[in-house]
């Protein structure tokens, strides 16, 4: 997998998390929207149909009682004006005193009807929308054939009937009269809602059912967009500050191994020179010395010339302190790098500097392999000294490994390996390896394997190593390439 798409890919991941938790919970609240309007949808439409029910109880009732009270002419019955008043009241029958209904199914009801005390429901045709309520009085019993079509105030229901996403229907006996038809109901798929609850009447118990079906198409789909991309923007602008503060530590970290190995390196420069400059000046002095016995044999008129030779050796006295100052405050003294030392993990420092020059194997296209334990790794050593070598043997192999074709494989193993008493850190380039007569001396001050390379690096590297109790070797493995062993000593448990 190319590294582009695996740094992306945790983000990726982040992006699906996010915009799954977010699609689900719009979906859930929209949802409990739709339920809730369903729910209210139901109560409205049972509490308007019991409004209705309730009153022909509340007729059948009146005319009991004024059919008890007075018995007028046929023509003078208030139940002869009640269909001009309930439009829903189709017929009103009236068994008169010491008559007989001619119905049967009548004369049945008006038989349960004196035995409950209560108005009761007689030849019921919901698929027709009729039905007859009947109430047993006396003298006279009463009985109204009524119309559900126009029982339903259809101006006070909550939505269009035609056009209602839910189906609504009134219910007795396995009889059903379709209130308003709905949208597929009863379809698979989706989300189903229901309602059931039956009329605030005991003579006309029908049940109010409702039914929505909630399909994938109206899931708030604009939303759930506006989120993923919302989520977007968002994990983009982060991952861009994630680069911007990784890419300005990493400048930082840098930028310090750049100004300590350049401290080092001028220490390494200047030691050399000091080492250089010592033996001429060592013979200058042995030289002055010599001159001045042997003036001293000559005439004394020769005085200036013994006394100019004095001032040589002097100066020549004052410029070996001189070099001895500069080696001494370039030097960093066994106690202070005793003091320095603590408890490393070279994977760790493998980690840190590959993070720093992730940049410069990315240009280069070189890939990188590590080989390490599952246990760490730790040794006794200067972490900033641990760290410039590091990143010194990293960057030459870089640098190695530019001379590779570009179809050639550009490859760095790395592995942390223990051996008794030592911790090694291997670094293994796939680039031409050293040249033999070179791999002797390559450590030396001023040998380099590349144009124009001033070679300070490895032996700054080397003197690093030896100055934590550890060494720097370098060798031609036989697989090719050029390989740099690392030694230093474990850290006590």
């Amino acid at each position: 997998m190319p590294r582009s798409l695996r740094s992306l890919l945790p983000w990726l991941l982040a992006w699906l998390v996010a915009v799954l938790a977010g699609g689900v919970w719009l979906a859930r609240v929209e949802l409990d929207r739709l339920q809730a309007d369903f729910d209210t949808e139901g109560r409205i439409a049972h509490r308007l149909m019991s409004q209705q029910v309730v009153q022909y109880d509340a007729v059948l009732a009146t005319l009991a009682l004024l059919g008890g009270a007075q018995a007028p002419a046929a023509a003078d019955r208030p139940e002869q004006r009640l269909s001009a008043v309930y439009p829903a009241i189709l017929r009103v029958q009236r068994r008169a005193p010491g008559t007989a209904w001619a119905d049967a199914e009548l004369a049945a009801a008006e038989a349960r009807s004196r035995s409950r005390k209560a108005a009761v429901l007689s030849r019921i045709d919901l698929a027709a929308g009729r039905y007859q309520l009947l109430m047993a009085a006396e003298p006279a019993s009463y009985a109204l054939d009524i119309d559900l079509a126009a029982a339903v105030p259809w101006q006070e229901w909550p939505n269009e009937p035609r056009t209602a996403a839910s189906r609504l229907v009134l219910a007795l006996d396995g009889q059903a009269f379709v209130l308003q038809p709905g949208r597929d109901a009863t379809a698979a798929g989706g989300w189903h809602f229901g309602f059931r609850k039956t009329l605030a009447s005991d003579s006309q118990p029908f049940e109010v059912v409702s039914m929505r079906r909630v399909g994938w198409a109206e899931l708030p789909w604009a939303a759930m967009a506006m989120w993923a991309a919302a989520v977007a923007l968002a994990l983009g602008v982060l991952q861009a500050w994630q680069r911007q503060s990784t890419g300005r530590r990493r400048a930082e970290e840098l930028l310090r191994l750049g100004q300590v190995g350049r401290l080092n390196t001028l220490g390494e420069l200047a030691a050399g020179m000091a080492h250089e400059l010592n033996q001429p000046l060592t013979a200058m002095l042995a030289n002055t010395h010599a001159a001045r016995r042997l003036l001293d044999e000559d005439p004394p008129e020769l005085t200036t010339a013994r006394g100019a030779m004095a001032q040589a050796a002097e100066q020549a006295r004052r410029a070996a302190a001189v070099v001895a100052r500069l080696r001494r405050a370039i030097e960093r003294p066994d106690a202070q790098a005793g003091e320095r030392r603590t408890v490393v993990a070279l994977q760790d420092v493998v980690r840190d500097a590959l993070h720093l020059l992730e940049p410069e194997c990315a240009r280069r296209q070189v890939a990188v392999e590590t080989a390490a334990g599952a246990e760490p790794v730790r040794v006794q050593a200067d972490p900033v000294a641990v760290e410039q070598i590091v990143h010194n043997l990293l960057l030459n192999a870089l640098q190695a490994l530019e001379s590779r074709p570009a179809d050639a494989p550009r490859r760095i193993r790395i592995a942390v390996l223990r051996q008794p008493g030592q911790g090694l850190l291997q670094i293994h380039d796939s680039g031409p390896g050293i040249a033999p007569e070179l791999l002797a001396r390559i450590f030396q001050p001023f040998v380099s394997t590349r144009p124009g390379g001033l070679g300070l690096g490895l032996s700054l590297s080397e003197t690093l190593a030896t100055g934590q109790g550890g060494s720097l070797a370098a060798d031609n493995p036989p697989e090719g390439g050029a390989r740099f062993t690392l030694a230093l000593p474990l850290a006590e448990a």
